[in-house]
């Protein structure tokens, strides 16, 4: 089996120049003047047993009037890198540029749109399309604020993938993460405004079902974007959305269970997750998750009967994302958004 690695970096202007309203918007960007983690995330590399891999690290930009800059600092880390037992490529704006033209210049210019590196939905295809022009069998999605502990990691990665399992054929894998102390649970400091948006209490909850017991190997309703094998036979037919904001990686789960394919969660597959602090302030992130959560609800009620096709139900997402899939998701983002402005006003923070 060819596997193929990628791993999405995202980056942003100067600490002194910050974020401007056009720019797109990402969990943590690395600034240009810092040095981000990527550089640990490959060289956690080297305690993996199985390094039969080619990996593909993707150089996002947050506006285009840095892409060559960011371009230029992503190589210059590459290099920095000595003696990887794998082959390591670059794929930044330019690559994407020539792409873009090849793609024209063969007729395809309908679908040229679709290949660009703005927003989550849109990286994430690059990262489909790529180590597919390339002839892999399968693709292992890595962060870049992740470290790899396990160096048996790839070979579970590849155990199951494009096998059957009692019976059912295995094209999508979901591993977990490791928060820093350790453990797999989400601790958060808990604000009035979460009783009613009880993301992190569903999702540990979900991680208890899924992750904590066995069957080692069982179908799942969640999946980390930073942690997920997915093989050619599903690649080859589903895309990420690309209309949704963030989340894509459920959402793409979603798309993939109405098609007939099912991601399966490994509670062996871990990798520890590291990530520096989020840029953004919370009501900014909740405006985010409301935008997905929406457009996710949304997708399930317009479902309609057709060949082919299998209807999808909350209750079948459940406990998470299921939970913010019903009908009471308009309640819960008033009443979360009223006491999150409690909150703001409180501390005497009126805008």
């Amino acid at each position: 089996m060819k596997l193929s690695v990628v791993i999405p970096t995202y980056w942003g202007r100067e600490s002194s120049e910050g974020y401007r309203e056009s720019d797109a918007v990402y969990d943590h960007p690395t600034p240009l003047d810092g040095e981000g983690t990527l550089k640990r995330a490959i060289e956690s590399m080297a305690i993996l047993k199985d390094k039969d891999f080619e990996l593909f690290v993707i150089a996002v930009p947050t506006a285009e009037d840095i892409e060559e800059r960011v371009e230029e600092k992503v190589q210059g880390i590459l290099s920095s890198i000595e003696n990887s037992d794998f082959p390591i490529y670059l794929v930044g704006p330019s690559t994407i540029e020539r792409m873009r033209s090849s793609i024209e210049a063969a007729g395809g210019g309908e679908f040229i749109d679709f290949i660009k590196l703005r927003g989550y939905p849109n990286v994430r295809n690059i990262c489909l399309i790529v180590p597919h022009i390339k002839g892999a069998d399968a693709i292992l999605f890595i962060d870049d604020d992740e470290v790899f502990e396990d160096p048996d990691f790839i070979s579970k990665a590849k155990e199951f993938i494009g096998k059957e399992h009692n019976g059912r054929p295995v094209y999508a894998v979901a591993g977990y993460y490791l928060q820093p102390d350790g453990g797999i649970f989400l601790k958060k400091p808990f604000h009035p405004w979460m009783r009613y948006w009880d993301q992190y209490d569903r999702m540990n909850e979900a991680f208890e079902i899924f992750i904590k017991r066995e069957p080692r190997l069982k179908t799942t309703p969640f999946v980390f974007g930073g942690n997920m094998v997915i093989h050619r036979n599903l690649f080859e037919k589903i895309p990420f959305d690309t209309a949704i904001t963030r989340g894509e990686d459920i959402d793409y789960l979603i798309n993939a269970k109405m098609f007939g394919f099912d991601f399966f969660i490994d509670n062996q597959l871990a990798i520890k997750h590291l990530p520096p602090p989020k840029p953004h302030p919370t009501w900014k992130q909740l405006r985010e998750d409301i935008y997905r959560f929406v457009f996710e609800r949304e997708k399930l009620n317009r479902q309609i009967e057709r060949d082919g096709l299998r209807r999808v139900k909350p209750e079948d997402l459940d406990p998470y994302p299921g939970c913010f899939l019903r009908d009471n998701l308009l309640e819960k983002i008033s009443r979360a958004s009223e006491l999150l402005a409690i909150e703001y006003l409180s501390k005497g923070d009126i805008e």
